[in-house]
């Protein structure tokens, strides 16, 4: 079997990647925990080194040629999938500062007379195979943060990426292997969802690691093997306070970005934003305006700002949500319909029902609600009312409002004066509740795919 990978732009047929069957998938299970398992074949910090140094260097050579490949299967403008190569090669950097800032510490032992003459450090070691399942809006970055940090942490990992966006995961294990780490240790595994189930869920898997659907991650949690560790990256409505008398202008670039940024097709995207009501016109129009004025089309033009959704149905899926949000009351500023079977145009919605789909769940679509308040508090606690914490940010000019929101808001990340979306691979990521399990960023990753291991020595006492 195979899939077919269609540009999303236009349809057309890009590449056929073959699919991975269950005996495969099972041989690679085994030798990954063979591998494992012989503790004098591993991998050498050094040679790891030397491996994420080589990969990043060819990355660097051929960045041009992977910004073409995101375009060409996710459906990302071209200005912002350069961005995304540009990252993907400082993340595997990352991986190699991380094994030179990383390492174990000492635990005092003489704190008590029971751990007198002890000394006691901790250091770090390969958790074991890691599984690790992509989404397809970041489809090189999200498998470096997945695949590289495996490597640099002593890990052989098996890796499926998002079937709609399997080549930029297929051209990083290419590169990892040219660049010198052998085969066995990293697999390219596009399979079907069945076996990509039993693969998750086998018992040899040490280390889950899943970016995508949350129904679907925490499905596949609750049937992982005892003993299995995991790290789950979801979405959600992320919420936006504006605090009154901001500087507009400033305020709508920001939210631009955070908003429409891949035509809103990221797990931080900014969603919900609320404004004080006695500006809320004026605000809902001018980023109205703001977003007319994108330019939509083909992700290959390189002034295209938003690009198509990576699937006709979810098109679909959007077109019903805000149609369904108009008929429910809320007012259509711009936007609200499909420019074609892959394009949406960018819609501001102002005062949706909190009902409504657009108001309670994830759009991953380019759509921003906003909503106006009289009691900031009470934006808050709307803002907080969904099943769903990750980045929320603030807008203000006071410090008392930003310490107020930061104390407030639910999520692992408040930005103060940007938008939700913003993000360094070297900072902590982290979905709460139904959002996700775990934290994110080069270094935790690194950090969860290694056990902390403790010697205790107990010094003989010298000869009186």
């Amino acid at each position: 079997m195979k899939t077919i990978v269609h540009n999303p732009f236009d349809r057309e047929p890009v590449a056929e990647v073959p699919l991975i069957d269950w005996p495969q998938i099972d041989e690679w299970l085994s030798e990954a925990q063979l591998l494992h398992r012989d503790r004098h074949g591993w991998l050498a910090v050094h040679e790891r080194i030397a491996i994420l140094r080589r990969a990043a260097d060819i990355m660097r050579e051929r960045a041009q040629d992977l910004a073409l490949q995101i375009v060409r299967e996710g459906g990302k403008p071209l200005v912002d999938a350069r961005v995304e190569a540009g990252r993907a090669i400082s993340s595997v950097d990352l991986c190699v500062q991380a094994l030179s800032d990383g390492g174990g510490h000492e635990i005092p032992m003489d704190l008590t007379e029971a751990g007198a003459g002890r000394t006691a450090y901790t250091f770090r070691e390969p958790i074991g195979p890691v599984v690790a399942i992509s989404a397809f809006n970041h489809p090189l970055n999200l498998i470096v943060h997945q695949v590289a940090p495996a490597v640099a942490a002593g890990c052989p990992v098996l890796i499926k990426p998002a079937l709609e966006t399997p080549l930029s995961c297929q051209s990083f294990v290419s590169i990892l292997h040219e660049a010198g780490l052998p085969e066995a240790w990293c697999r390219f595994a596009p399979c079907g969802n069945d076996i990509a189930e039993r693969m998750v869920t086998d018992p040899r898997t040490a280390f889950f690691s899943f970016i995508g659907s949350a129904k679907i991650g925490w499905m596949l949690r609750s049937k992982l093997a005892p003993g299995t560790r995991i790290a789950l990256e979801h979405g959600g409505a992320a919420p936006v306070i504006v605090d009154n008398g901001v500087e507009r202008a400033a305020v709508i670039a920001s939210l631009l970005k955070g908003g429409f940024y891949h035509s809103g097709q990221v797990c931080v995207s900014v969603q919900r934003v609320f404004v004080p009501a006695a500006e809320l016109k004026d605000f809902a129009n001018d980023l109205g305006r703001a977003a007319e004025k994108l330019v939509v089309g083909d992700p290959a033009d390189a002034q295209t700002q938003c690009g198509p959704l990576i699937r006709t149905e979810e098109v679909d899926r959007v077109e019903r949500w805000v149609d369904e949000a108009i008929a429910a009351g809320g007012t259509l500023v711009c936007g609200g319909s499909r420019l074609s079977d892959t394009l949406f145009s960018p819609t501001v919605i102002v005062d949706p029902p909190e009902s409504s789909k657009v108001s309670q769940e994830e759009i991953f679509g380019p759509v921003i609600c906003v909503y106006g308040y009289d009691d900031i508090d009470l934006a808050i606690k709307q803002a907080n009312a969904l099943p769903y914490a990750f980045q929320a940010a603030v807008f203000t000019d006071r410090l008392s409002i930003a310490n107020h929101c930061i104390q407030s808001l639910a999520g692992s990340a408040v930005m103060v004066n940007d938008h939700t979306a913003f993000r360094v691979d070297w900072m902590p990521f982290a979905g709460l509740r139904r959002s996700g399990l775990g934290v994110g960023g080069i270094p935790y990753t690194m950090a969860d795919m290694s056990i902390e291991k403790m010697a205790v020595w107990n010094w003989p006492t010298a000869a009186s």
